[in-house]
């Protein structure tokens, strides 16, 4: 909602300087309005639209980078917490609770995560969340082996929990989201400019507003696309959940 409201204000902003760009269009005297004076002005815009442009590029690449980031994490993550289960079948009964266990915890991280509510993405790092993932791998520590084959596994199986923990930390190090919040307003100060110059030098007809407003609604559209995808656990545009799914549902088989 919040990325809603933003996009929104956006709109409101670069709509309503095309529209007081028309309006000073007919306050201003004729010779602000010259050639020379139109070429100046259209050349300075240029400038600026160029470097919108740029910018906008390269928030663009930002966010795809952050949400192809946290994909592949979490992709990362159901495949190594599938090599956990299976080390821990190997093992032996011995670990049939700590398999028990895994499946619980990442049953709950799970469904923290898919929620899509921030509040519940919060509780993914409540001091309760933690101790889980804490108490799990003292047990892991806490086994005994009694050959050489389950020394093996249990030193593998810690070695895959601290990755399947690691994988966890920095996908939910993403969800804050790494768009700055100045650029984010020069960009729209920036459009704002452009759009006010557009109406300055457009004839006021109906035609005109309209694809005024159809402009206004494709940049705006656009820089919400971009912050969905810098925060890619919440909100509309979010990674998909089914590899974790599917990892859940087959622990302890």
């Amino acid at each position: 909602m919040t990325h809603l409201l933003i996009a929104l204000t956006i709109f409101v902003c670069v709509f309503a300087s095309a529209m007081l760009g028309l309006y000073v269009r007919t306050r201003l005297p004729e010779h602000h309005l010259s050639d020379e004076s139109s070429s100046t002005i259209k050349l300075a815009t240029g400038l600026v639209a160029t470097i919108a442009a740029l910018v906008l590029g390269l928030l663009t690449s930002s966010a795809k980078n952050s949400f192809d980031t946290v994909s592949a994490d979490l992709v990362r993550n159901a495949v190594t917490v599938l090599q956990l289960d299976r080390e821990l079948a190997q093992y032996g009964p011995e670990a049939h609770d700590l398999r028990v266990s895994l499946k619980q915890n990442y049953a709950i991280w799970v469904d923290l995560l898919t929620s899509g509510n921030s509040n519940e993405l919060a509780r993914l790092e409540s001091p309760e969340i933690l101790a889980h993932l804490e108490d799990f791998q003292r047990k892991l520590t806490q086994l005994s082996p009694t050959t050489a084959i389950q020394r093996q596994m249990q030193a593998r199986a810690l070695d895959i929990a601290d990755s399947v923990f690691a994988a966890r930390s920095l996908a939910l190090l993403q969800k804050r989201g790494s768009l700055p919040t100045l650029l984010l307003i020069v960009l729209v100060s920036w459009l704002t400019v452009i759009f006010g110059t557009f109406g300055l030098f457009a004839p006021r007809n109906a035609t005109v507003i309209f694809f005024f407003l159809v402009c206004a609604l494709s940049a705006a559209g656009a820089i919400f696309v971009i912050l969905e995808m810098d925060t890619p656990l919440d909100g509309i545009v979010r990674v998909s959940a089914a590899p974790l799914q599917e990892a859940l549902q087959e622990l302890g088989k």
